[in-house]
């Protein structure tokens, strides 16, 4: 993609379907005249009589136990530099998306136009009964250091500057797991810090409070060394000032056993990466380019343990993995400050995270057949779902510990299935999806790419990286469309409609009146169907020319169905083909099924249904747990439809006993645990969070993913094919682009996984 089209694409991006990345909005009722008095006036006197009896009643009544403010003057903004506070708004509004997605934290961002410190802190300070914290972002040094400070000594809530604390954080965890690793003890290794900005200060200090040895640290700044014979120093650079007789980079590598970079790039050589002791630490972290390629550090020593600020290398030191957990642990005990004492336990939960065995959705996502701790695997990975669960809590044990919660948890199981609750509604299946579909793309035909949407789309996954687009359609048509996009791309464009019937056409043709001449197909008829772009690149997919396939934006399902199933066919044992919709929800991800073929199911063929569904789940690395709808409960009707699904149920019991399946159930009990344990405390589902919904017919299936999408605002991934031979996926007619971009990358890891498989079966 061109710099100047990437220019584009984020500014549309941040200005359109509305400008800007968040908004706010209601949390309780309000469509009626009740709902309206109760939020304003006359009933919202209450609250504030409360609230003017006790301040902290605000936490009771307002939103100000979950709202943080991320506060900058834009004069150190990523790397533009000091661009003011109108500037600097879309990149707080983005700390506030981060907040929300990872945390479910509630952040606003306020923009201050001053340089002064004393100004700055007072603006703060006056705004601050509004919030439950303060991230300060983007504020340049040596400023941040004082207005920090200052704050967290004069305001009664948690304050944190993540520029300087979360780099810091996330390193140290990192350091002390690459530690173990190399056998070294942070109290003897000999550290360089290239950089002298907040971030590397609060990094330096951090360390230390873990064990590392002023004498053993040399920090550089723009100048070189930073010697405590020099004059002028800063009061923050004499804290980490040397009296080794060094001055350059080169003589401060001789004999380092780690290296953080935390400054330009490109100013690490090969040969000081040589000159290092063995088993060296290198964190190159200066975004985008590190102070050494990560390939040419690789290559220089076969021993290093690496880690960059990318997310295209192992090892990524990412602020994700903190500020948002440590607030939410923050607010959860209304810690009236972030001490040393609660980044101290960040960075250890982040450093014993690693060392657990790692979820399969983890896996999934970064296509990684297991993640171990080791030299490519110290630090968490910023899509791990165990951080909501595991960093809060002990933050906010280490806030009560020392002394700064004002409203203790006791219940920590309780604390934590909330913590997993919030985390339910941040589109980390797509997330997921397009991770994993990144890391081995495959040859995806999409057989409508003369129509801009289907071409748009096409040209996302490429730039992307999430498949290898063939464009199937009118060859001319596709051109003019592609100038349009500026996608210039040199990809494979084929018309089966051309008047060259060649040698492709035929080979199709013959293999596909081979197969279909006793259904009353003759070659003529089959020769016919090579001229159709869902038989043509259905063909391409069986014979091995593509991977993939993703077709039905511009026609209705049911005569995009007929050819695959006529080209593609049943896989080997599968009675059915059926379809599975993902649908993402505010309590996670809900696969659902059948939505799209299978009208009037049996028995049988819904407990086949249920089983292909559930490895769908398996294969995005969910743990299904299937509730067998139904409009009864457990017996409580027999109607044969009602039956029907409790014999679907009695098979399943039977030929797939360890699946988590149970039924036949309305869907209320099915969702609502709570009501589902008390009423029904013998089921497979009590106790158990619901992820899988097997209807009993397409018509019940249809309507209700169509209704969640279309009412309830939820994002739908699919409908995903199951029982084909081939990776082969038709979407609704109409898909918007980015429902053909997901589809697409389903179609990838569908032929990741059936490759996978064949494998696996050729190796036993």
């Amino acid at each position: 993609m061109s710099k100047e089209k990437q220019r584009r694409e984020a500014l549309v991006y941040h200005a359109k379907p509305q400008p800007g990345k968040i908004k706010i909005v209601p949390t309780k009722p309000y469509s009626t005249q009740r709902d309206l008095a109760l939020a304003y006036s006359p009933g919202v006197a209450e609250p504030c009589l409360e609230i003017a009896k006790d301040k902290d009643n605000a936490y009771k009544y307002t939103s100000k136990g979950n709202l943080v403010a991320i506060i900058s003057n834009g004069t150190a903004v990523l790397g533009l530099g000091n661009i003011g506070p109108e500037a600097s708004k879309p990149v707080m509004e983005g700390k506030g998306l981060l907040f929300k997605i990872f945390a479910d934290i509630d952040g606003i961002d306020i923009e201050v136009d001053t340089e002064d410190v004393d100004k700055f802190i007072e603006t703060v300070k006056m705004i601050a009964p509004t919030f439950g914290g303060i991230n300060l972002e983007d504020i340049k040094a040596p400023e941040a250091f004082e207005i920090e400070r200052r704050l967290k000594e004069e305001l009664d809530i948690p304050v944190m500057h993540d520029d300087q604390h979360g780099t810091a954080i996330i390193s140290a965890a990192a350091l002390l797991n690459a530690l173990e690793i190399a056998e070294k003890k942070i109290e003897e290794v000999r550290i360089v810090i290239s950089g002298a900005g907040a971030a590397a200060v609060s990094c330096t200090k951090l360390y230390k409070a873990f064990g590392a040895k002023a004498e053993n640290i040399v920090m550089l700044d723009s100048k070189g060394v930073i010697r405590k014979d020099a004059e002028n120093l800063s009061a923050a650079k004499k804290e980490f000032a040397t009296d080794r007789k060094i001055d350059t980079l080169d003589e401060a590598m001789v004999d380092a056993d780690v290296f953080i970079g935390l400054s330009i790039a490109n100013i690490v050589s090969p040969d000081m990466l040589k000159s290092m002791a063995p088993n060296p630490i290198v964190f190159a972290m200066a975004n985008p380019d590190p102070e050494i390629a990560y390939d040419l550090a690789i290559d220089t020593r076969k021993d290093i343990i690496m880690a960059t600020g990318r997310s295209d290398h192992p090892n990524q030191v990412n602020n994700v993995l903190g500020f948002p957990f440590i607030f939410r642990g923050a607010l959860d005990v209304r810690a009236t400050a972030i001490n040393e004492a609660m980044k101290m336990a960040a960075v250890k939960a982040l450093a014993e995270l690693t060392k657990q065995p790692v979820p399969e959705q983890v896996n999934i996502a970064y296509g990684e057949t297991r993640l171990t701790f080791g030299r490519e695997y110290i630090i968490p990975k910023p899509f791990d779902q165990r951080l909501i669960h595991e960093v809060p809590p002990a933050v906010a044990k280490a806030a009560m510990e020392s002394g700064v919660a004002k409203a203790p948890i006791a219940d920590w199981d309780k604390y934590k299935e909330e913590l997993m609750l919030r985390s339910g509604n941040d589109n980390k299946v797509v997330r997921l999806l397009h991770g994993r579909a990144r890391t081995n793309a495959k040859k995806i035909v999409f057989a409508e790419a003369d129509h801009l949407d289907v071409l748009k789309a096409a040209q996302i996954v490429h730039e992307e990286g999430i498949a290898i687009p063939i464009l199937l359609g009118r060859k001319e048509i596709i051109l003019e469309l592609k100038k349009e996009l500026e996608f210039d791309a040199d990809l494979v464009i084929i018309d089966p409609m051309s008047e060259d019937f060649d040698e492709r056409h035929v080979r199709y043709a013959t293999k596909y009146w081979e197969s279909r001449k006793r259904s009353g197909v003759t070659f003529y008829s089959a020769k016919i169907k090579m001229r159709e772009r869902n038989y043509f690149g259905a063909m391409m997919v069986l014979e091995g020319d593509a991977d993939g396939m993703v077709s039905g934006y511009s026609r209705a399902y049911p005569t995009v169905v007929k050819p695959i199933l006529e080209v593609i066919g049943r896989a080997t044992g599968v009675k059915k083909v059926a379809t599975v919709n993902i649908m993402i929800t505010e309590r996670g991800p809900l696969f659902l099924a059948d939505t799209s073929i299978n009208i009037e199911p049996n028995a049988e063929e819904l407990a086949d249904i249920a089983q292909m569904t559930a490895n769908v789940a398996s294969t995005f690395g969910f743990d299904p747990v299937l509730a067998m709808l139904s409009y009864a409960n457990f017996g409580s009707s027999t109607h044969p439809n009602a039956k029907k699904v409790r014999e679907a149920v009695r098979i399943l019991h039977e030929t797939a006993p360890d699946l988590v399946v149970d039924g036949e159930i309305q869907t209320d009990f099915a969702l609502n645990k709570e009501l589902h344990e008390s009423k029904f405390p013998f089921s497979k589902l009590a106790g158990r969070k619901v992820n899988t919904l097997i209807f009993p017919n397409l018509e019940s299936a249809n309507i209700t993913y169509k209704l969640l999408k279309e009412l309830n605002g939820a994002d739908s991934i699919g409908p995903i094919m199951v029982g084909l031979r081939k990776a082969v996926h038709i979407m609704q007619l109409g898909a918007s682009v980015d429902e053909i971009v997901n589809m697409a990358a389903i179609a990838v890891i569908d032929a990741q996984e059936r490759e996978r498989r064949k494998k696996a079966k050729s190796s036993k």
